[in-house]
């Protein structure tokens, strides 16, 4: 999986950094958790604070589309987002480490 980025722009009023990408495959269209922790890798940003929030594929390509955020932290990221992004964004250890605690 490759990815490239298209733009990158920093949005102050909503505290945080916009990107657009595009990911290049091998196989089947990679999960956004998969994309995330790739543009972590690559953007050299914390997992916490970015949210992937579309990835659509392009028709009969092998490519995907994609837009994501960098927040500055994380009470910024809470209070813009919505809950259905924030869920599916979340990495899968976090989870299981919520339901450790519960």
């Amino acid at each position: 999986m490759d990815i490239s980025i298209i733009s990158d722009k920093n949005n102050p009023l909503l505290y945080r950094r916009e990107i657009k990408f595009t990911v290049s495959f091998d196989a089947a269209t990679p999960s956004i958790k998969d994309v995330k922790m790739k543009l972590v890798a690559v953007l050299n940003a914390d997992k916490k604070v970015l949210v992937v929030d579309t990835l659509d594929q392009i028709f009969g390509k092998l490519e995907a589309e994609g837009y994501a955020k960098i927040y500055n932290d994380e009470k910024a990221m809470a209070t813009i987002e919505t809950k259905s992004v924030l869920e599916k964004n979340k990495i899968e250890e976090e989870a299981e480490a919520e339901v450790a605690e519960e």
